[in-house]
């Protein structure tokens, strides 16, 4: 593999010099601090956005946010773990959201993974911003396993936004890992391939002392491709 170095070469010849890269980077900065103070409601409200994100048009959903949050009762995980059927029934048929059943119930979901997740570690948030950072495949796995329909890169896209260091495998980032040298599978998807894209920004962090969110942007860049 590579070193990291010629991807930040390439990303800064990309996108018009080291300053102005180093720019692009500053605008994306994870803070784990403020994760671990983040409410458990505004973790829940961003994973329902993930997932609403999910095969719909954003800013379709971005309009309609004030509404998602009055009837999801402020995604307050305590209020809608006892919320009873009838209330999530409704829920289906109430215009202020988009009313897609599945992803409605990922709600209820999510809310009783939230409290199990606060009462386990004092808050989702701290959860977050303490699990290890050279194992982020292993938190998507349980995001996957304890979560509602929080796998695959609608679980990546809540990570980086809730403010985690993490990086997102997009197709860009891909191409770069398998210009580098990682010998990812034509889907970049398997097991294996998780492992073998963690190795490669675990090397990459001991190498630069970058963080996994601006190895991820770097490595994107380099492809010239919008990450």
């Amino acid at each position: 593999m590579i070193r990291f170095e010629a991807i930040r070469q390439r990303a800064e010849e990309r996108k018009g010099g080291a300053a102005a890269l180093q720019a692009m980077l500053e605008k994306h900065r994870p803070d784990h601090d403020q994760l671990r103070a983040t409410s458990d409601d505004r973790i829940l409200a961003d994973m329902t956005r993930r997932i609403f994100y999910s095969g719909f048009v954003q800013k379709v959903i971005d309009a309609k946010w004030p509404g998602f949050e009055e009837a999801f009762s402020g995604f307050d995980p305590a209020a809608l773990n006892i919320a009873p059927d009838d209330y999530w029934h409704e829920l289906t048929s109430d215009e202020r959201i988009i009313r897609n059943g599945a992803k409605i119930m990922s709600v209820r979901a999510n809310a009783a993974f939230v409290r199990e997740l606060a009462r386990e570690h004092g808050s989702a948030g701290a959860f977050f911003a303490d699990w290890p950072r050279e194992d982020q495949i292993g938190l998507l796995e349980l995001l996957t396993k304890r979560g509602g329909r929080l796998g695959g890169m609608t679980g990546q896209y809540f990570l980086r936004g809730i403010g985690r260091d993490s990086f997102v495998a997009t197709l860009d980032v891909l191409a770069c890992l398998r210009s580098a040298g990682v010998p990812l599978s034509s889907s970049g998807t398997t097991k294996k391939d998780q492992q073998l894209i963690q190795q490669a920004f675990n090397e990459w962090a001991d190498e630069t002392g970058l963080s996994y969110t601006h190895l991820s942007r770097i490595s994107a860049y380099s492809i010239d491709a919008p990450h």
